[in-house]
């Protein structure tokens, strides 16, 4: 039943993107031509991404700045912070019925296949210009906004990349002088700190997302993609199917990853880390979670992504992280159009760029906020670094979310069989891949 039910996830997500790929908006007229009304000028829905420890913590982050644009322009906005296992399915459900929020944040890798069911609001000049223009933002977070050649499908919110969290009093107590570099070393380090009940790296390998992130870069470090030249799914090759099998087998061969990780998937592995019980994590700006779950500054360092060995973090083969960060799109068929592109220039004016991304130590993508001294960081000065010199961009192609979708669930199957003690071979790994990508291209 355990793969069944898998299937019929990906299944529905296929059918849902399908239908998506031909609706058009219902909202009535725009003044822009570009789908929208402005027959609800006084109101706004907005679905916020959880960047936060938790619902409550972003609820509270974000309820004073949504007061002050109520202030500043009347507008009131109806806020909901979605969890992210729950997230993308609940905007590919929005976008097959119409029925969706005014502003949505998505997940950065997600623009290029939700820009192609047409839901989306285009970011072209005149939309741009109504914000603050197009050339406030760094060009690495519009590059993952959406289709190459294209208008944008959304607008750069929080950037992140992935960088390797450690705790450090844990790493003097098993008398290690430095965290990881290399895989190798990953291994050889986290099977000294894994006794005693503790474990060295914390994984989430039910969250789908996450999966891909970790196994995107790693394929990376194995010279392969998981799409071919011409955007089609590659996701069975040897390269794939090594890398897929090396990060697994941080659990199933390794031992350095706790079999109760493959259940996890809302951030636990975070709480784990704080708590003492992992002394690894791999994660996108994680020090407010961390201050929140009782750490103080000091507690953890921050390294760059290991790479192979031999290598540097760097292009290639030595890549370490993928382009990560927040996107905020308007759908189209919104009743307040006008009232949706004053709400997303406050979102991405210099004040609540600065003050959000502080908040939840991610770095800001427009250009002006960065000068501000909370961003240069030990752990943001890593994130910065990996962003500019060592993250690639998930493939921008219409079927980026099914891939989440089908290969993530893919790799969740492969956790949960290491859980249970069952065999994790270069055959299993590469029957699972296999099914993925036969659902994606039936």
């Amino acid at each position: 039943m355990r793969r069944t039910r898998a299937a019929t996830t990906a299944a529905i997500t296929l059918s849902l993107l399908a239908a998506t790929a031909t609706a058009t908006a219902c909202g009535g007229g725009s003044a822009n031509g570009d789908g929208g009304s402005n027959s609800a000028p006084k109101e706004l829905t907005y679905w916020a991404s959880n960047q936060g420890p938790d619902i409550a913590a972003d609820e509270a982050t974000l309820a004073p700045e949504l007061k002050k644009f109520e202030e500043r322009t009347g507008i009131k906005v109806k806020l909901e912070v979605i969890p992210w296992p729950d997230l993308l399915g609940r905007i590919l459900a929005a976008t097959a019925s119409g029925q969706g929020p005014d502003v949505l944040n998505i997940g950065n890798t997600w623009s290029a296949s939700l820009q192609a069911t047409g839901a989306l609001l285009p970011w072209d000049g005149r939309n741009f210009d109504a914000i603050g223009g197009k050339d406030r933002f760094v060009a690495s977070a519009l590059g993952s906004a959406g289709a190459t050649g294209q208008d944008p499908a959304a607008v750069p919110l929080y950037s992140m990349s992935y960088a390797l969290y450690y705790n450090k009093k844990m790493f003097r107590e098993a008398g290690i002088e430095k965290p990881p570099a290399t895989w190798d070393e990953m291994v050889t380090v986290g099977q000294r700190l894994s006794k005693d009940g503790k474990w060295a790296l914390g994984a989430e390998g039910s969250n789908l997302a996450n999966n891909i992130h970790q196994v995107f870069v790693l394929a990376k470090q194995h010279g392969a993609d998981f799409f071919d030249a011409a955007g089609k799914p590659a996701f069975d090759g040897p390269a794939t199917v090594d890398a897929v099998k090396q990060y697994v087998d941080l659990m199933a061969k390794d031992r350095i990853i706790a079999p109760g990780n493959a259940e996890y998937a809302q951030n636990q592995s975070l709480q784990d880390f704080a708590a003492g019980k992992t002394a690894m994590v791999l994660w996108q700006s994680a020090a407010t979670s961390f201050k929140t779950h009782g750490m103080k500054e000091g507690d953890w360092g921050v390294a760059p992504v290991p790479v192979p060995a031999g290598g540097a973090p760097g292009t290639g083969r030595n890549t370490n992280s993928m382009v990560a960060g927040i996107n905020m799109a308007v759908f189209r068929n919104t009743d307040n159009i006008d009232g949706s592109l004053a709400f997303v220039k406050f979102m991405t004016g210099d004040e609540e760029q600065r003050l959000l991304n502080k908040a939840y130590g991610s770095i800001p993508p427009v250009k002006a906020a960065q000068t501000d001294a909370a961003f240069a960081s030990e752990d943001l000065t890593v994130l910065r670094e990996t962003l500019s010199t060592s993250a690639a961009p998930l493939p921008q192609v219409p079927q980026e979310s099914q891939f989440e979708t089908t290969v993530g669930t893919a790799v969740k199957e492969l956790f949960a069989d290491a859980a249970a003690g069952r065999p994790v071979t270069t055959e299993s790994v590469k029957a699972e891949l296999t099914k993925a990508q036969q659902q994606m291209t039936s």
